[in-house]
């Protein structure tokens, strides 16, 4: 029979070990949680400030812009300092990158964009491998600019560049075809899901290239639709602490289509993330 010094010397022990344990392996919450706007596009159509005000409001300290609403670079950063929003990021259209792309980088450095991305692909131009070897070219041209300029580009990933053209992964294609140092990637969560891919072996592949997450979840449903984060069917635990260890900054949650108010939405996925630990 084990006697109570033995015990209490056992139990000591063992809270040592468990105490290093915790020290040798943090855990972390998320210090800024950041939105991407097209998640509110209806209601920043309408109420572009008073929308603003509310995704602050839910504790939001980060938005992603997709569009300025027809305000001067220099009205938007006035309205971001008055809520006490931050916008480190921006999506930029494909045709806008090719054709006036110092544009965007001037209202970059006036709203305070730390990186740029490209969001999407049109069918048309999505066709082939050439139409990605031509994307890359304009890519690695666009990163040039923006590293001249401060700042940083990154591409934006769906599922149809998981899917292979002629033998070939697009998205594999472009990471493989532009610079490392200019072009990084923004990697959707919910669209790797939907294409069967996994991101964990994406943030393995390319350390320290995947800059920002777009936190986004998938229900328990064969269709697999859009739904607040934490009620869906995505390991953000594992995700995160994976992203934690390889380089990424920004964590936007998008969710593409609402049930009902966007607004409720985003509360209910930042009230998720708040307390995710990882």
């Amino acid at each position: 029979m084990i006697n109570r010094r033995k015990f209490l010397e056992t139990a000591t022990s063992g809270a040592i070990s468990a105490w290093a344990l915790t020290k040798t392996r943090p855990i972390t919450r998320l210090e800024t949680i950041g939105v991407q706007l097209y998640t509110v596009r209806d209601d920043m159509d309408k109420d572009f400030e008073g929308t603003l005000q509310k995704v602050a409001s839910l504790g939001y300290k980060q938005v992603e812009f997709a569009g300025y609403y027809n305000r001067t670079p220099e009205q938007v950063k006035e309205i971001l300092n008055r809520f006490g929003l931050e916008a480190p990021s921006a999506h930029i259209p494909l045709k806008v990158i090719q054709e006036n792309f110092e544009q965007s980088i001037e209202a970059a450095k006036i709203i305070g964009h730390k990186l740029l991305v490209c969001p999407y692909l049109d069918a048309n131009d999505r066709k082939t491998i050439d139409n990605y070897k031509s994307h890359a070219a304009t890519f690695n041209k666009a990163g040039e600019s923006c590293k001249k300029a401060g700042i940083e580009f990154a591409y934006h990933n769906h599922d149809f560049e998981l899917a292979a053209i002629d033998g070939t992964v697009p998205l594999d294609f472009l990471l493989a075809e532009t610079d490392k140092n200019l072009v990084k990637l923004e990697l959707d969560l919910y669209w790797m899901k939907k294409a069967n891919a996994n991101s964990l072996a994406y943030l393995a592949k390319h350390p320290k290239r995947i800059i920002a997450f777009h936190v986004k979840d998938m229900d328990n449903t064969p269709k697999m639709y859009f739904t607040e984060v934490g009620r869906g069917i995505i390991n953000f635990k594992e995700i995160f602490a994976q992203g934690k260890n390889t380089g990424v900054k920004y964590y936007f949650v998008e969710q593409d289509q609402c049930p009902g108010s966007p607004i409720d939405s985003l509360k209910i996925s930042i009230e998720y993330l708040k307390q995710l630990e990882f």
